[in-house]
């Protein structure tokens, strides 16, 4: 069957029509999934959560704070921080950045996740104007356990210098 040359052009343009309706839906869907939990006062953390939203996360937040969440999975006191973030099965505990988080997801490492203890100035999310450019080196430890599952050991995944 032959069509006439309008009726290829308008099917055409219906065609580019209908697929740039479906761009939004497939950005969107391919936004990585992320869950956190944080002090529903804590501008740091709100400020993270930005940066993970700008870096290509779907961000759903929880204001009801993170201890509970953190010890329910297992991670250590020590290893804490003002928040605790779920994203592709792992863990994330503080201000890692989204660089170190795609990373993670890419490797796939048997691990419980990633840990940024403290809150290191000039990690993402401690680095507004408040801080005057004040950047501390700080590493992002990937967590395991052992196999037994009781106990936790880390090991430097990156080290941020400047």
């Amino acid at each position: 069957m032959t069509l006439h040359p309008n009726r290829r052009h308008s099917l055409a343009l219906l065609a580019s029509l209908a697929a740039t309706a479906c761009l939004p839906a497939l950005a969107a869907g391919a936004r990585t999934p992320m869950e956190v939990w944080k002090d529903p006062n804590c501008g740091c953390c709100k400020d993270w959560v930005v940066l993970m939203e700008k870096a290509g996360f779907a961000v759903t937040v929880h204001d009801t704070g993170n201890n509970a969440v953190r010890a329910k999975l297992g991670l250590p006191q020590r290893l804490g921080s003002c928040h605790t973030a779920l994203v592709g099965g792992y863990l994330l505990e503080g201000h890692v950045p989204a660089a170190d988080v795609r990373r993670l997801l890419k490797e796939k490492p048997k691990a419980l996740g990633l840990a940024v203890p403290g809150m290191p100035v000039g990690s993402p999310g401690m680095d507004g104007p408040e801080y005057g450019g004040r950047k501390d080196p700080y590493d992002v430890l990937l967590v395991t356990r052992n196999l037994m599952g009781s106990e936790v050991s880390t090991q430097v995944f990156t080290s941020h210098r400047s």
